[in-house]
């Protein structure tokens, strides 16, 4: 047997916060992986006694980049809840705002953490390199500038509805806090028309997003990539063709089951807002795919469990429904691989245990056929049966692609509001169970809320790095990004891109570290982990 190499990697570098990864390597490949999140964020703790409507300040400051996708969930949370009525003005101001924030993280995330990774030298004797420093080294690649700076036009966007991004709280229950002019829309229409003009059909795709559309299989995409040097050339062109000749495709497979809560509800469809009702009125889809089976099966929040057994928690009552949680963080947090060793959570399906979510998992549960007018998308799903199974290339191919069906749903939004009709109707307060999901940029994200007396007696939060980036739960099972690192092949120990590439493909999002230093010694006072 030859000699079990370990490393530890802490933190990752371009995530967003704090991600460690420990892998043991033999002859070459990753043999085993932990996925340690060193950051406890307690905002279910703060939450707890506070009025009902503190979690639309919170939680949207979760996250620097996806505060959108809080504030969507805290907003339909207590809707659901309350049992108000959201006129559809408001469901698309609410849908537009998560739009515009997704095309900024899918843009940011490209060219900031991952396409970083094809400028390293273990490339170096690639047919591709030069092309890709000179596009792709940060800070000084050609489309790394040009693509951190389009990546704030869309929240432009959000700007004109929300007053300000991040962190804006414009989302209510009830509706929204503005009632945008013809000069606003005009002007967002505008901004999108500038995104896609300007970058997304010349730099992103090299082709009309009408050609683009066409693509609806592998044997389609292949065709478009050779049809025109503008395809081949593209930024999607380039990293498909430099990604598969780098072996992007052979690894980073996962447990191949994914879920999505489904999202952008239907402005006629959803004006009573239920729990029950949601997955039939959302025009994303809803659902479970199983690729070992190649079934569809139905996502409902009943079924979410979170099991702490390898996570630092005082929670002995095994694998628990969010409602039923009490959020204890332990002090006791050693770090032990072989026990507790992250302040995730193993979140199970209690039917299917550990699921990946993403834009895979969405473009996946998008092959199904779903009702009229959801959003129906088969190439995702041909090309993984096509390629045999899931890897790196997939999977962030899949957010690649995500972002032009974002852009005509984007578009949709401004088309169809009307003006002169409510943009809220007032609620009434009352006690009660409430549950808002969504998708953010990287992944299935929702928000289970109790209001007892008057205030918030429970409220938990379960992101996509939660399912993603979780530890063992206790039957051993890895999480998702545990089980991708499996069988990586690593190049050079001493610079082992390849797992970076596996753990951005995630785009895992947690939170940076911070440390307070005596000024005269440089000794450490105090580490605060902050948002």
């Amino acid at each position: 047997m030859s000699e079990i190499q370990r490393l530890d990697i802490s933190p990752v570098g371009r995530v967003e916060g704090d991600l460690d990864i420990r892998v043991d390597i033999e002859d070459g490949v990753v043999v085993d992986a932990w996925t340690t999140a060193e950051l406890f964020r307690g905002l279910e703790v703060i939450l707890r006694d506070k009025d009902p409507q503190a979690g639309l300040i919170v939680t949207p400051r979760a996250c620097g980049i996806c505060g959108a996708s809080h504030l969507t969930c805290a907003a339909w949370a207590l809707d659901t809840a309350w049992q108000t009525t959201v006129p559809r003005n408001a469901i698309l101001a609410r849908n537009l705002g998560q739009i515009a924030e997704s095309l900024q993280s899918f843009v940011r995330h490209h060219y900031g953490l991952f396409q970083i990774d094809f400028t390293n030298e273990n490339y170096r004797k690639n047919r591709f390199y030069d092309e890709a420093v000179d596009r792709w080294a940060i800070y000084r690649g050609r489309h790394y500038e040009k693509g951190i700076s389009m990546s704030g036009r869309p929240v432009e966007i959000y700007a004109l509805f929300g007053g300000q991004w991040p962190h804006s709280s414009y989302m209510v229950p009830g509706g929204v806090m503005c009632a945008p002019t013809l000069t606003d829309v005009t002007r967002a229409r505008a901004i999108l028309e500038y995104f896609r003009h300007e970058w997304l059909e010349p730099v992103w795709l090299g082709c009309s997003i009408e050609r683009y559309a066409q693509i609806r299989s592998y044997d389609d995409f292949m065709v478009w990539l050779d049809e025109s040097p503008a395809h081949a050339n593209s930024d999607l062109g380039l990293y498909w063709r430099m990604g598969s000749e780098i072996g992007l495709a052979t690894y980073g497979k996962g447990i191949e089951r994914y879920m999505t809560w489904g999202y952008l509800p239907h402005e006629d469809l959803y004006q009573q807002p239920t729990v029950d009702g949601r997955s039939a009125a959302m025009r994303m889809q809803n659902g479970i795919y199983d690729f070992h089976t190649d079934s569809h099966l139905p996502m409902t929040e009943d079924t979410v469990r979170e099991d702490t057994a390898r996570a630092w928690y005082d929670e002995d009552d095994g694998p628990t429904h969010p409602y039923s949680r009490k959020t204890q963080p332990s002090y006791q947090n050693d770090l032990d691989h072989n026990d507790k060793y992250s302040w995730s959570t193993a979140v199970l399906h209690s039917e299917h245990s550990r699921l990946e979510t993403g834009a895979l998992a969405r473009n996946l549960v998008a092959s199904n056929t779903g009702l009229d007018f959801q959003v129906h998308d088969p190439l995702v799903r041909d090309m993984m049966k096509s390629m045999g199974g899931a890897s790196v290339l997939l999977r962030h191919f899949a957010r690649m692609h995500d972002l032009v069906k974002l852009y005509n749903q984007a578009l949709y939004c401004l088309q169809a509001f009307r003006l002169d009709e409510p943009w809220y109707i007032k609620p009434a307060e009352r006690d009660g169970r409430g549950f808002g999901a969504t998708e953010a940029a990287r992944g299935a994200l929702a928000h289970w809320i109790e209001v007892k007396g008057g205030k918030i007696n429970n409220y938990q939060i379960v992101a996509p790095t939660t399912w993603n980036i979780g530890p063992r739960d206790s039957a051993g099972n890895r999480g998702p990004l545990e089980q991708a690192l499996l069988g990586t092949p690593i190049a050079n120990s001493k610079d082992p891109v390849e797992v970076g590439h596996v753990a951005r493909s995630f785009d895992s999002c947690m939170v940076c570290t911070v440390h307070a230093h005596d000024a005269n010694t440089g000794a450490e006072l105090a580490r605060f982990k902050v948002t």
